[in-house]
């Protein structure tokens, strides 16, 4: 084990106050639950298998979660996406998967259900504290769409990354362009919500729900009234009893078609 300043401790605090070790083998879950105890966590809670680990999440509400990624009566894949999916409100708290099998596809498969991190073994002090900073300080973007729920997957695993920007569309955009793409990312969800309702309507209203609360912020910001209206007329239709894809349709509609609209408006202009 290693010493970490006051100041540190105090940032991950929040984090690791409460912790939930999803793993079968005993003594991997007792090297973590040490460390996390040197960091600062009050509560660590283990648990072998998915349906203990799922009753113990929606009592403990932890603010980081570990999962081994298989084992007698877990699959840690469907277990974070199980938790993603679900109404607990640890559900968008940080996932690290812990795992021998480091394949590409198994990484891609914890990427994408919405784990945060992934951490090979063996592993050191420092790989696990790594991955504890990176999830404690350095937040992503909550993506709440259908077919993905979870942070934004284009820093996956970024505590391992120390290189430049991995993407050309990484690069630091303006303040505009920022808002512009909040935006379209929101409709393309709003269409896909729509679109894929009939196939998980519960995630699809947490969807639908979480763009009218960022649209509304971005029409806000930007005094844009017609958003602010349009999106208004979406809130009152999930507040006027369970939606329903026939309820969504008009108001959803008629975003995208404002949306549509002013794009088409630019590209003339431009």
């Amino acid at each position: 084990m290693f010493a970490v300043d006051r100041r540190m401790l105090a940032r991950l605090e929040p984090v690791v106050r409460r912790v939930l070790i999803v793993d079968h083998n005993a003594h991997a879950a007792r090297l973590i639950a040490e460390l996390l105890k040197t960091l600062g966590a009050r509560e660590v809670v283990v648990e072998g298998e998915a349906r203990p680990a799922m009753r113990a999440a929606a009592t403990l509400d932890p603010g980081l979660i570990f999962t081994e990624r298989l084992g007698p009566n877990l699959d840690g894949e469907e277990f974070a996406r199980a938790v993603r999916r679900s109404d607990m409100s640890c559900r968008r708290a940080p996932i690290i998967m812990v795992t021998a099998e480091a394949t590409a596809s198994s990484i891609k498969g914890a990427r994408d259900v919405g784990v945060h991190e992934y951490l090979r073994k063996p592993f050191t002090s420092a790989d696990l504290m790594k991955r504890i900073e990176n999830v404690a300080l350095k937040p992503r973007d909550w993506i709440e769409g259908v077919a993905y729920v979870g942070p934004d997957r284009r820093r996956f695993n970024s505590g391992e990354y120390a290189g430049p920007t991995k993407r050309k569309s990484d690069k630091p955009t303006s303040a505009a362009q920022a808002v512009a793409d909040a935006k379209d990312q929101a409709m393309r969800i709003l269409a896909a919500a729509l679109d894929q309702f009939d196939a998980d309507p519960a995630q699809a209203v947490r969807a639908v729900r979480e763009q009218a609360v960022q649209l509304k912020a971005i029409g806000m910001k930007a005094s844009d009234t017609r958003l602010v209206v349009a999106v208004g007329a979406l809130e009152v239709s999930l507040a006027s009893g369970p939606a329903t894809k026939a309820t969504l349709a008009a108001p959803i509609g008629a975003l995208l078609a404002m949306h549509q609209g002013a794009g088409e408006a630019l590209r003339r202009a431009g």
